[in-house]
């Protein structure tokens, strides 16, 4: 397979529509958002999805998680109860990751068999153009080989997933460079499940007020 990377400048640039038709039909797309490059399909497609696990040589057990572009998005996929609204209100888009309870619109394929979903809304503005161009959540673990770095530019994804992809979307280098804060919302007793930048004081700070 041909891998293009092509340049993104910004959210109206055509190659979005271009990278959004892919998504649509069942294609993979690296993109970039403010962490690292994520390595996006259709998050409602199990078919799309299965190309994740195949490309990266995912485990099979480990769920993916889904980046909106709004909270209405995430209202179809996932419950949002008062804590999770709260984290929502301070840090979406940002580099969080939300444990939450999923609707029937997940597939057990994106979620591997959980009752819960993780979502994002990554605060890149080529990254929202592309959901909002695909229509749809885009699952989108990050564009390496499971157990490599995590890439943060697109030349680091070329050298991991050249060939193996359609396309890369180049939006220079991520700004943060670091993995999302996971934290699991899905009960009243949330956890960290993987630190980033947003610490637990922080989530802390914002949920007991």
């Amino acid at each position: 397979m041909n891998t293009k990377v092509i340049k993104a400048t910004g959210a109206a640039d055509p190659i979005i529509a271009q990278a959004g038709n892919l998504i649509r039909n069942g294609r993979l797309v690296a993109f970039p958002t403010e962490t690292v490059y994520g390595l996006g399909a259709n998050g409602l497609d199990p078919a799309a999805c299965q190309k994740i696990f195949d490309v990266k040589g995912r485990p099979p057990d480990k769920p993916l998680t889904l980046h909106v572009s709004s909270v209405k998005m995430i209202n179809f996929i996932a419950e949002i109860n008062p804590i999770a609204e709260r984290l929502i209100k301070k840090f979406f888009p940002g580099p969080l990751t939300l444990i939450l309870p999923k609707l029937p619109s997940v597939p057990d394929a994106i979620s591997r068999g959980h009752s819960t979903v993780g979502v994002r809304m990554p605060a890149n503005e080529i990254a929202l153009a592309l959901i909002n161009s695909a229509g749809m959540p885009i699952a989108a673990p990050s564009a390496n080989i499971s157990e490599h770095p995590s890439p943060t530019t697109a030349q680091a994804v070329f050298n991991e997933l050249g060939g193996k992809i359609p396309l890369i979307l180049d939006g220079g280098n991520c700004r943060i460079g670091l993995s999302s804060t996971i934290v699991d919302v899905s009960t009243d007793n949330w956890r960290v499940i993987r630190a980033g930048v947003i610490t637990r004081a922080m989530l802390a700070a914002v949920i007991k007020n």
